[in-house]
């Protein structure tokens, strides 16, 4: 079932998600080499519950963190370890949290020092893919409109579309219908109305698509051994236009 979210509600998943963004923020300065991936897991879980919300990845079907820490190779679902980051890496980070019976859910990918030239463009292009399928959400539009923009920006620019991880409505549930995923034809699938809130998270990979997944039963890592990024914004599709809804306290 598709929902359509009252004001109150979108207010609701919005104070989750605004949780959510002032965690990476918050994370930031201290995503740098020589950082244990183990001890930015303790600090977004600490600071989640002192917002009086709860960190919604942690024991979601047995997952065992607050964060999905994911490195170079691996696209996504990355188990926070010992693993100490070094220049050079992309990281991305994804986070959930749950207020008041509502969800946020944010991603962002981080360097590492300096990047080579192409993980630099990888970077880029995948942030900017996101802001191109949000830019589709809108009232009369359809969900394959949003992956045809996403797909057509990423592989315009040499690179490629993860098809087994989609994005996906967001509200009471962490995951909720409908799929949004990351490549498609435009005017196809579900048609978005005002009100709806999904979470878009455009999963890019420098080389080929394929993926599989680690012997840890989550992480999941390119085939091909190249560096993957993962951007994700949760939005609200509003008559004015799509509504971001994962950003920090001060935007």
């Amino acid at each position: 079932m598709v929902h359509t979210r009252s004001p109150r509600e979108i207010d609701k998943i919005s104070r989750s998600c605004q949780i959510v963004a002032d965690t990476l923020i918050m994370l930031e300065p201290h995503v740098v080499s020589g950082a244990r991936v183990s001890d930015l897991d303790q600090m977004a879980e600490d600071f989640i519950r002192s917002q009086g919300a709860r960190p919604a990845f942690k024991g979601y079907m047995g997952f065992p963190a607050t964060l999905c820490v994911s490195i170079d190779d691996a696209v996504v679902h990355g188990i926070p370890g010992e693993a100490i980051l070094i220049n050079g890496q992309i990281v991305g980070i994804d986070c959930g949290a749950e207020l008041d019976g509502y969800y946020g859910d944010h991603a962002r990918s981080f360097a590492i020092g300096t990047l080579e030239t192409d993980k630099q463009k990888l970077l880029d292009v995948t942030r900017e893919s996101l802001m191109k399928g949000i830019e589709q959400a809108v009232p009369g539009n359809y969900v394959g409109d949003i992956g045809n923009a996403v797909q057509t920006y990423a592989e315009s620019n040499g690179f490629s579309v993860v098809r087994e991880l989609v994005g996906h409505g967001i509200g009471r549930e962490l995951h909720e219908e409908p799929q949004i995923p990351n490549y498609g034809k435009a005017k196809q699938g579900y048609k978005l109305r005002s009100g709806m809130c999904i979470a878009i998270e455009p999963m890019i990979n420098a080389g080929a698509k394929e993926v599989f997944t680690a012997k840890d039963g989550w992480t999941i890592l390119t085939k091909d051994g190249q560096a993957s990024a993962h951007f994700e914004h949760t939005i609200a599709i509003t008559n004015n236009g799509p509504k971001i809804l994962s950003v920090g306290t001060h935007g």
